[in-house]
């Protein structure tokens, strides 16, 4: 694609790279193909290519409206096309730089910026979100449904974490909404960490990993957000920490971004980079162990939803499904399983009608196959399907550590001399 930025536009920090990547794009079209919101909307401006083009008109130059920005929000950022595309388009780059320029010269209406002001100010502080989420579900029945459907439906309470020293250590990011919305997510993956050998250590100092400022147009904010954990962290990652282990992967994709976010900042580049290396969904540093040692043999029948951040950002499609296999799970299969859910961070807020439909065409695909549980990698995905009121929704990695608790015990001297008699034990 010819490109010919405005003068304006040459001034941008990263100029160059949204003109490599415009120039990288071949018109061809198949992402459009994989797009949720042009599966929905079939408005060629709600696709990648569609999108390119309006990015590629203000760059260079031409009036921008909020018609414009309209169609960069209702963007969900899943990186589909990015998965589709045979040109290898880094088009989630390319959308952050044309938001951010859209957003400086297009005045958003009062509601919006409340709105995104109080998502930024509510959802990367854990103890702020926390006492609001306590407080709404002691009024659940009389919030409107909207916000009745953010709040789990049962939450699994967190069991104790492992205190066994071992020699492997790993960090954790513990997230912002997690540990209120599913509080056993970490503690059950601390469990499982714990039986193959690998001990979490805490970085109390760490925080949001800057994804919700960052994505909602407040992108200084969430590189400030990533320098902190990059402090956080980086003893631990000069003792040896071996990963920073996500169990969101939302989280994960953003966190392995770093290097390439901070890599003009001469005090933070060489450390990011290092930082983006480390981390690691949880999935990745499970399925390297030797998991049959564990001894699980899952019983349940799951059907897996893999999140857009984990098979389209990460490239880990596939990944939770052989883990999950290689316990012994039952997994059922899932039609159009590349397709989003419409969690996309804060995308089922700022865009409630479309998340929605995304969200009962996935449920529909999920519950094909009849399941006694789904399961996912990422917060988002999870309050969102659950949010449809069907289905269990839970982590996959709870799913496990249950397992673990339900482990058969070898028989006793005594027990040995009856089973024949009786089998079970």
């Amino acid at each position: 694609m010819q490109t010919n930025l405005s003068d304006e536009a040459k001034l941008l920090p990263r100029a160059e790279e949204a003109e490599r990547i415009l120039r990288s794009c071949v018109h061809c079209g198949f992402c459009t193909a994989t797009c949720p919101t042009y599966q929905l909307l079939g408005d060629e401006l709600d696709g990648p290519r569609g999108r390119i083009y309006l990015i590629k008109q203000v760059l260079e130059g031409a009036e921008v409206t909020a018609k414009t920005q309209e169609h960069l929000d209702r963007c969900l950022t899943c990186r589909n096309c990015e998965t589709t595309c045979p040109s290898g388009v880094q088009y989630h780059n390319l959308l952050d730089i044309g938001r951010a320029v859209v957003e400086s010269k297009v005045p958003r209406p009062l509601g919006e910026r409340l709105l995104r002001e109080g998502l930024r100010a509510v959802l990367p502080r854990p103890a702020v979100f926390k006492m609001l989420s306590t407080t709404g579900q002691m009024f659940r029945p009389l919030l409107p449904g909207i916000l009745k459907a953010k709040l789990p439906r049962q939450p699994h309470p967190a069991k104790s974490r492992p205190t066994t020293k071992h020699a492997r250590v790993v960090l954790m990011l513990e997230g912002c909404v997690q540990p209120s919305l599913s509080p056993n997510t970490n503690a059950a993956a601390a469990r499982v960490l714990d039986r193959v050998g690998l001990s979490v250590v805490a970085a109390p100092e760490a925080g949001c990993c800057g994804a919700v400022d960052y994505h909602l147009n407040a992108q200084e904010k969430g590189l400030q957000r990533a320098r902190r954990n990059i402090d956080a962290w980086w003893p631990a990652v000069e003792a040896g920490a071996e990963a920073i282990v996500q169990t969101a992967s939302g989280c994960g994709a953003f966190v392995r971004d770093y290097g390439h976010l901070l890599e003009g900042d001469p005090d933070y580049a060489f450390k990011a980079e290092r930082i983006s290396a480390l981390a690691k969904d949880l999935v990745e540093v499970l399925r390297d162990e030797q998991l049959e040692d564990l001894q699980i043999n899952g019983d349940r029948r799951l059907a897996f939803h893999c999140p857009c951040t984990l098979q389209h950002a990460q490239k880990l499609g596939g990944a939770v499904e052989d883990v999950l296999t290689r316990l012994g799970f039952s997994l059922t299969t899932v039609p159009d399983g590349h397709l989003c859910c419409g969690s996309a961070g804060t995308y089922s807020v700022t865009q409630p009608e479309l998340s929605r439909q995304l969200r009962d065409n996935k449920m529909k695909a999920l519950e094909s196959g009849n399941p006694e549980v789904i399961v996912t990698a990422n917060i988002g995905c999870q309050i969102q399907l659950d949010s449809a009121g069907r289905t269990p929704v839970r982590h996959w990695i709870e799913i496990v550590e249950e397992a673990l608790d339900k482990e058969k015990k070898p028989c006793s001297a005594k027990q040995s001399s009856q089973v024949q008699t009786f089998p079970a034990c």
